[in-house]
């Protein structure tokens, strides 16, 4: 892609453009905006900022520049549009860059730890259309700064504001000779070695990027700010400086300096309204309610041949009025399954989805999702079916990383990565990307396996003591035995170090998102420290194999992880169709059997699926609806290709339950 870059002078804005071309971009422009005044002292003095003007000379690229007009207004760590904020300084700024280039793609920042920097770089990039690239975001900081030491970075202190930083001492020291205090004091105190709690701040004058020249410090003194016993803070004054010519090709003209002007004219970003017409299906819609949650399920009865974007279209209508009927709205959906016929409509399908579900639509932020393709049709369900999963209590958490980095694959759309909802973690499905490149990994379904759950553990990661309870596999048809044994193999070795092995379900399914040959979709649970300790002085953990009914001897077993009286995830699985079209009793007694060992009842169930093999003629449909609809009316019956506690897949139906509570602690 071709990236403008931002730039501030410092050393992450930097090393951030040269991780833009290890991973094959090409940086086209460079961005900065400036304050309003220019002060006297501090940072933002006149001398710093022609320093930064001298960039473009360095690296023989167009440098756009605009004065900050706004104030900053918006305080919330989620930011939208808001009139006179500085953000939207950064969205002239940009627009006007993308007007002047068009080719231009991405743009680079060098956010490392902080949430507010990426999540308003991520906000204008949206509007633009443009991928926002944070190499350097969750990346450990000590490795980091070692990582921009050994690349050829050459940057010096420029302010320091920490115990154990001396500005008399350590201003205009380089990078490499700081960094072992750097590191002796994050070890001490805490401090973060990238300076990313205000510990210092760099300039860089010289590195790979810069073809042309270098800069030079002629003159400079020392202003302190403070002389206090316990933390010092003072900064480095330029007074003089000039870019020594390298001496390789000449291309100092091409480092011109663009001022944009706040006249720019602004383009305005209008959801798109659409009247939605439906005339040849009928939706088939589904709600189940608890205290706590809202479970929608939609398909559509006959085939449309509209497309399966403008099937996604109607049954999202549909659910958005479902929801609306309980006071709810997309904000406070958790979770959605997408259920395809086909992956080619893969493209259509997103679209639509963006269409009506957007980040204004959820200022708490995006549900995370699932999507794979499985045999709907010859099922007579459509082209797509959708399983929604809202709280009535909005109060998520939601981690929605929509930068290209090396921390996780992005989610460049309205679905977020994971939500977290109480105690409980939902995960988004994952598949093989190398995070930096958002390209599959290329070694075999085995490596997709490992990079999936690195890329899971990753997410996890972010939210502290997150325990993954159940994942749910997908393969892909396309694998033979020996690669699904891989893929199983890879599973069972990377919980196998773990103090309780989650419950690992396998399910086989006809194609997966970017031609992935593996998708997890982890349910984790993250207990507070109070609520960690009842459930392990009580106990509760646990993972059941129920005493089965005279019918299912031999044919049917389950599996059970639960919190008695806060969560349960159940499997029963059925290893014959036998059974299939007779009474179905038996199956809602071991159901109820699993919910009271885990101290829950029907009316906690917020989710059930029965995932079936093979066509709708395999099994009565109808007597399974008739069956369990009246005890959770948004039943989702999902026809696969084979199912299994292991890649044998030898189960012809296995009904997926979960059961949620609040969990009171003591």
């Amino acid at each position: 892609m071709k990236v403008v870059a931002l730039v501030s002078g410092g050393k992450d804005s930097c090393y951030a453009m040269m991780r833009c071309i290890h991973f094959g971009h090409e940086i086209v422009a460079l961005a900065n905006l400036v304050p309003e005044c220019d002060s006297v002292d501090e940072l933002d003095s006149y001398m710093y900022q022609t320093i930064v003007e001298a960039y473009a000379q360095c690296m023989g690229l167009p440098l756009f520049r605009k004065r900050i007009q706004g104030k900053p207004k918006a305080f919330d760590l989620k930011y939208s549009e808001t009139n006179g904020d500085e953000v939207e300084d950064l969205e002239v700024l940009l627009r006007h860059v993308k007007s002047r280039i068009p080719s231009v793609d991405a743009v680079s920042s060098g956010a490392i730890a902080s949430d507010y920097q990426r999540l308003r770089v991520e906000n204008v990039c949206s509007r633009l259309g443009l991928v926002s690239l944070a190499y350097l975001w969750k990346q450990d900081q000590t490795e980091l700064l070692q990582q921009m030491v050994d690349s050829g970075i050459s940057a010096i202190l420029i302010k320091v504001a920490s115990m154990g930083l001396q500005p008399q001492i350590h201003l205009g020291m380089e990078l490499s000779a700081v960094f072992p205090v750097l590191t002796q004091l994050h070890e001490q105190f805490g401090a973060n070695v990238c300076g990313e709690g205000g510990e210092y701040e760099s300039l860089t004058l010289d590195c790979p990027l810069f073809k042309n020249g270098r800069i030079v410090l002629d003159e400079s003194s020392t202003v302190l700010v403070s002389t206090s016993s316990i933390v010092q803070v003072g900064f480095l004054h330029p007074k003089r400086f000039h870019v020594e010519h390298k001496g390789l090709e000449d291309n100092r003209d091409t480092g011109k300096v663009y001022w944009v002007a706040d006249e720019v004219e602004r383009s305005q970003c209008l959801k798109k309204q659409q009247s939605w017409t439906y005339d040849e299906a009928t939706g088939e819609c589904r709600v189940s309610k608890t205290e706590d949650y809202v479970t929608i399920s939609c398909w559509l009865a006959t085939k449309t041949h509209k497309g399966a974007g403008e099937d996604l279209s109607r049954l999202l209508y549909l659910t958005l009025e479902l929801l609306a009927k309980e006071d709810l709205g997309w904000d406070a959906v958790l979770y959605i399954h997408l259920y395809v016929e086909s992956m080619k409509d893969f493209a259509q399908i997103n679209s639509m989805y963006s269409q009506h579900i957007t980040e204004a639509d959820c200022p708490r932020g995006v549900p995370s999702r699932s999507t794979v393709e499985v045999p709907l049709a010859a099922c007579g369900l459509g082209d797509v079916m959708v399983e929604v999963f809202a709280a009535r209590n909005t109060s998520k958490k939601v981690l929605h990383v929509q930068s290209i980095s090396c921390w996780a694959p992005s989610c460049i759309g309205p679905y977020s990565q994971a939500t977290l909802h109480g105690n409980i973690l939902f995960m988004a499905g994952q598949i093989g990307l190398d995070p930096p490149t958002m390209a599959l990994v290329t070694d075999g379904p085995a490596a997709e396996t490992l990079q999936c759950l690195q890329n899971a553990r990753a997410v996890a990661e972010s939210f502290g003591s997150a325990s993954t309870i159940f994942i749910t596999v997908y393969c892909s048809l396309s694998l033979n035995k020996q690669q699904r044994e891989e893929v199983e193999s890879q599973c069972t070795t990377f919980f196998g170090d773990g103090a309780v092995l989650p419950i690992i379900f396998y399910v086989l399914v006809s194609s997966l998102p970017k031609g992935s040959s593996v998708e997890v979709e982890p349910l984790l649970t993250c207990l507070s420290s109070n609520e960690a300790s009842d459930v392990e002085a009580s106990g509760m953990t646990k993972k059941l194999v129920h005493a089965l009914p005279a019918p299912a001897e031999g044919i049917c077993s389950s599996d059970c992880f639960s919190i008695p009286g806060h969560i349960c995830r159940a499997l029963v699985s059925v290893r014959s169709s036998s059974p299939l079209s007779s009474n179905f009793s038996w199956l809602v007694e071991l159901v109820a059997s699993i919910l009271k060992d885990a101290d829950l009842q029907w009316s906690d169930i917020s989710a059930f699926r029965v995932y079936f093999v093979g066509k709708k003629t395999r099994f009565d449909e109808t007597a399974v609806r008739s069956f369990f609809e009246a005890h959770f009316p948004a039943l989702v019956v999902v026809p696969v290709h084979g199912l299994g506690h292991d890649t044998e897949f030898k189960v012809s139906l296995t009904l997926d339950i979960v059961a949620l509570r609040s969990l009171q602690c003591t």
